[in-house]
């Protein structure tokens, strides 16, 4: 697929996208870690400057719509220690998996993304990636390889596999130098890359590693976050919370913020709130669940997602949020994405992506079968 493009128009928080319903800002959560605090920060950023709610992105980033002082929102994520590289900051694109570290899974991968992410920011030919540019570091459960990263790392029983564009390259990294590898491939992507903007544009992925087996082996595309009371493996408790269409209003937010817990955002557009007694879990699970957040397995909410359509992008020909709610099917076992034109923004690797046509809806693409919910 060709980039469409020649310039990368992917916003930060300093290179905002100018949309119908204003200036739009997405700050990049490495691992989609972030805390209480820093949460606070994007609420108040959000009901004081912008549109009210905090949007999930597909790649455990946060965006805020209808900017209305885009210096005062860049000054406060900065003072929040979201920013913190001016040059690298759209680049920062890292999506570990989100209960690593914390129950199950063969490894804990969040040490990897501190240093990647300070490596990235150490190296100033990096800042020349696109800003949809990602890394994945999946810990064993394949849960996030299967998402199609450009680079990632997934740990196996016996080692480490080396991805590109989620296919195993048959190359089987050091532990210790994971980082090294995954730098490595991206300054390699950009000496080869030409008009390429994504690893999957390139013509041959041996471009960039001569020993990469292009026939690899794929995993799973898991669309379905991990919801409910999930028990860590000290003990303590994680609650993980789907946020409907990955919209989420800053009052709500205010909640999660009030539990005082560290924060995983996922990049099935969904919160964990890690690191709870019982006790805790018990009484946010109460406080949480009538606010509108999903907290089981079997809602219908888990099999739907939309992009963000009208009013606020000018290419959507339908209210495909709105659409997308009224379609909820208690039954349905295939997730469904209500797109409002032909880029299919947010679009995932598997299930029914319907685009909208001034008329309805048209399938461009139908792939059934059932997506497996937990860690």
């Amino acid at each position: 697929m060709p980039r469409s493009r020649d310039t990368d128009a992917c916003p930060g928080a300093l290179q905002v996208h100018h949309a119908a319903d204003g200036a739009l800002v997405r700050v990049r959560l490495p691992g989609g870690m972030i805390t209480a605090d820093q949460l606070a920060a994007l609420t108040d950023v959000a009901s004081g400057l912008g549109s009210g709610t905090l949007e999930l992105t597909a790649r455990g980033n946060v965006q805020v719509r209808g900017i209305t002082d885009v210096t005062a929102a860049a000054e406060a994520i900065a003072a929040a220690g979201l920013l913190p590289s001016a040059t690298h900051e759209r680049v920062r694109n890292i999506v570990a998996s989100p209960l690593s570290g914390r129950a199950g899974g063969r490894a804990d991968v969040r040490g990897w993304v501190g240093e990647l992410d300070a490596a990235i920011r150490a190296e100033p030919r990096l800042a020349d990636l696109g800003g949809r540019f990602w890394f994945s570091l999946d810990d064993g459960r394949a849960d996030v390889s299967g998402l199609g990263a450009d680079v990632g790392i997934q740990v196996l029983d016996d080692g480490l596999a080396l991805l590109l564009a989620g296919r195993d390259t048959g190359v089987r990294p050091a532990p210790d130098g994971v980082t090294e590898t995954l730098v490595a491939v991206a300054l390699r992507f950009l000496e080869v890359r030409e008009k390429a903007w994504r690893v999957n544009e390139l013509a041959d992925i041996r471009m960039l590693l001569p020993t990469a087996d292009p026939s690899g082996a794929t995993f799973p595309v898991r669309t379905r976050p991990p919801v409910g009371w999930l028990g860590q493996d000290d003990g303590r408790v994680t609650l993980g919370a789907a946020v409907p269409l990955g919209v989420l209003p800053a009052t709500v937010a205010e909640y999660l913020v009030a539990v005082r817990a560290p924060l995983v955002v996922t990049p099935w557009r969904s919160v964990l709130l890690c690191d709870l007694s019982e006790e805790a879990a018990d009484v946010a699970l109460r406080v949480l669940a009538p606010l509108g957040l999903v907290f089981d397995e079997n809602s219908p909410w888990l099999t739907v997602g939309a992009c963000t359509g009208s009013p606020g992008c000018a290419h959507s020909l339908a209210d495909v949020r709105a659409d997308a709610a009224r379609s909820l099917d208690p039954e349905s076992t295939v997730h469904r994405h209500f797109v409002g034109c032909e880029r299919a923004c947010g679009s995932p690797l598997a299930g029914e992506v319907l685009v909208a046509t001034g008329d309805g809806y048209r399938p461009a693409r139908s792939v059934a079968g059932r997506q497996r919910a937990g860690p």
